[in-house]
């Protein structure tokens, strides 16, 4: 973990660099209505496990960018609300050492076809998981909440985002 001075001189000199500043992207929570499970899929980069996320797309709704990059990601077909359901936030990785901090605005995506040939098929690995199971693997702390907004609450289990690691 870095300290606040590290972060903001490694976002001045990113600047300098030509990095993009501080960015928006758009996720889809994808989600089987039949079972409840959630679709996740591996980074590229480091294989860590998320939603299907990207940048807006000229031309498309935040909502329909979402949809595209589920589409793309992981193969998922389905129905997407345009309004979000909530965001998070991460750190994307850019290579030595710099960070750049980003806002994923997420729409929940009920899924109705799951393709066996997608576009990136041979780059990422996907999974359908229950919303705890799902919860568990993602690591930014305000994704695991969404998605355990999820999960039905048992009396007395706390739902996985409430867990202390």
């Amino acid at each position: 973990m870095t300290d606040p001075l590290t972060d903001r001189l490694r976002g001045w000199l990113g600047t300098l660099l030509g990095r993009r500043p501080s960015g928006l992207q758009v996720g889809a929570l994808c989600v089987d209505a039949l079972t409840g499970h959630v679709l996740l899929v591996t980074t590229r980069r480091t294989g860590s496990w998320t939603i299907p996320r990207g940048w807006p797309m000229s031309g498309r709704s935040m909502a329909g960018a979402a949809q595209q990059e589920a589409l793309e990601e992981a193969g998922a077909r389905g129905e997407i609300a345009e309004a979000a359901m909530g965001r998070y936030r991460y750190k994307k990785k850019l290579g030595a050492g710099l960070t750049q901090p980003v806002i994923v605005q997420v729409h929940l995506m009920q899924v109705t076809t799951l393709e066996r040939k997608y576009r990136e098929r041979g780059q990422r690995q996907r999974a359908w998981l229950t919303p705890e199971e799902a919860a568990d693997r993602v690591a930014p702390p305000g994704l695991k909440a969404l998605i355990c907004g999820l999960a039905p609450a048992q009396e007395g289990t706390p739902l996985p985002c409430a867990r202390k690691r």
